[in-house]
Parts: structure tokens; sequence; C-alpha cells
């Protein structure tokens, strides 16, 4: 599939965000935030912020960007309509509290605490409507398995944990629960991608260029000569292939940018403390942002649409 730079960014900065905030109303409930102002209105900006150009860079892939509005009204049936209104509902109970923690933090606690869990829980939703987006499409068999969802809600956890340990650490506070949950979050998307990779080397679709054809019956089918001279929409947006050597240098681009070496770094800032934590917590956020984005280009770059199958692709 053709991997569009809007989309990609859209991936990464909403669930970074989305995990972010999640995690800072979380802690605060859990009285583990630090009373400090302008801490919390950094991080609540930088949710925002990271939440709505994600959002809207999305609307950029599209067609006719002006219609987006009307996609909220299929949410019965669509994954893509569920995510838009799960994001707009979103912005009401994490803005609430957000005004709560910021300005009104004695006013009514227990009712506020009760509308901060309703906001994580629409954080969760909205990143896993997010992922069935793609894990719903089952014509393509690299996103429509087991491995899409959990990965979609692991790397969200993962970035929004390595964000606000980044934050934590520039405003001079070293949390040692926030640095545990960072590198558990960072193993557990490591382990997550290394498996899905081996799924995906290991398994194809059951569709054939046979079955796609109706022509299995006859025998072995191949491509014999293109429908057109040139490449059309199809080809481009579902056609897209990778070089087999490309990928296998990228995949390690974004397993030691994306997991490993932010785990290294978080661990040796713990160790460091002062101005070491500063600075090894924010190359850990700057390095794994460069490792995410690689690998949510590959996640769309290796993913094969069964139309290939009518243009001569071996498989899906």
């Amino acid at each position: 599939m053709h991997p569009a730079k809007s989309v990609i960014f859209f991936t990464t900065a909403s669930g970074a965000g989305y995990g972010l905030l999640a995690l800072i109303i979380a802690a605060n409930i859990g009285g583990l935030f630090p009373n400090d102002f302008w801490l919390a209105f950094t991080g609540y900006a930088l949710s925002y912020v990271l939440i709505t150009a994600g959002l809207l860079s999305s609307t950029f892939h599209l067609g006719h960007p002006e219609r987006a509005w009307r996609a909220l009204t299929q949410w019965r049936s669509s994954w893509l309509s569920r995510e838009g209104v799960m994001a707009i509902f979103t912005f009401l109970p994490t803005g609430l509290y957000g005004l709560h923690h910021l300005f009104f933090p004695y006013l009514l606690p227990g009712v506020m605490a009760l509308v901060g869990l309703i906001g994580i829980l629409a954080c969760i939703v909205t990143v896993y409507c997010t992922a069935m987006i793609y894990a719903s499409l089952k014509p393509v068999h690299a996103w429509a398995n087991r491995y899409g969802p959990i990965g979609y809600l692991l790397l969200s956890l993962m970035s929004g944990s390595v964000l606000l340990n980044g934050l934590l650490a520039v405003f001079g506070y070293a949390a040692t629960v926030v640095i545990l949950l960072a590198v558990v979050a960072l193993f557990a998307a490591l382990v997550w991608k290394i498996a899905y990779w081996r799924f995906l080397d290991g398994t194809r679709s059951i569709s054939t260029a046979e079955s796609a054809t109706g022509l299995g019956e006859f025998g072995r089918v191949h491509l014999f000569e293109a429908p057109h001279t040139e490449a059309n929409y199809l080809m481009k947006e579902m056609g897209f292939q990778i070089a087999r050597k490309h990928a296998a240098v990228l995949r390690k681009i974004a397993l030691g940018a994306g997991f490993i070496l932010p785990i290294l770094l978080i661990l040796l800032g713990l160790t460091l403390g002062g101005a070491g934590l500063i600075v090894a917590a924010s190359l850990a956020v700057i390095i794994m942002a460069i490792g995410i984005v690689t690998e949510r280009w590959l996640f769309f770059a290796e993913a094969r649409h069964t139309v290939g199958l009518y243009y001569g692709a071996s498989h899906a």
C-alpha cells in the first residue's frame, strides 16, 4: 500500500497524544502527578496539539476533505465514522477534566475523577477505532489480523509514557513509576513488533490469482498482458511495493530507534539524574519519534492488497 505522509503523521501523532493525555489524567487521579501548573498545562497542550494536528492531517488524504464531516453519519457500519465520533466526544470529558485539574482542583473531586475515567476510556476507544479502520479491511492480509489493534494500543501507551517521562524530566521531576511504565511499554511493543513481522513473513492471504479470477479449475493463472499502458489509481495506491533489502534495513532502524535505544536512554537517565536525566529523556523522545515514523511507514509499505493479484503480483 502507498504510505501517505498524512496518514503516517495522523497515526503517530494522534496515538501519542491520546496516550499522553490518558496517562496525565490517570496519574492525577491516582495522586501521582506533581503539583505543578505549568507542567500540567504543557502536558495537556502538547496532547491536544498532537491529537488535533493528527486528526486534521488525516483529512488531507481524502479526495474531498471538505466533505469529511459526512463520514460522521455512518457510525453504525464504519470504523472510520466511529473514530470521528469518538475523537470529537473525547474532547468533552478530557477537556472538562483538564480545566478541573488546572484551575479548579478542589471542586467536586469525586465527580471529576469519574469524568476523568470516562475521558481515559474514550482515549482508549478512539485509538481502538483507528486500529479497526485497518483491521477491518479483509483484502489486506497484513492488517486484517489480531496484531493490528493490539499494536495501536501498545504504541499509543508507549509513545505517551515516553513523552510524559520527557516532560517530567524537563520540569525537574523523576517519577520512577513513569520510568518503569515507559520501559515496560517499550519492551512490550518491541515484542509485539517482532511477533507481527514474523507473522507477516510466515503467512499469506488466502486469496490467490486463481481464486481472484475464478479460473483456478483450469490450472495456474499468470498475467499475460496488462490491461492498460499506464499506472492507474489502484496500482499507485494499492500496488506499492518495497524491495526486500530496503525493508530489512528499515526494520532494523525501526527496532533500534523506536524501541531499543529509548529503553537504554531512559534507563541511562535514571542512573545519571540531574542534567543527564533531562538530556537522556529528551533524546529518547526524539529517537523514538524517528523509529515510530519508520515503523508506521513500513506498516503501510509492506501491506499488500489483493487487487495486486490482477496485476501480476505473486501473492497478497
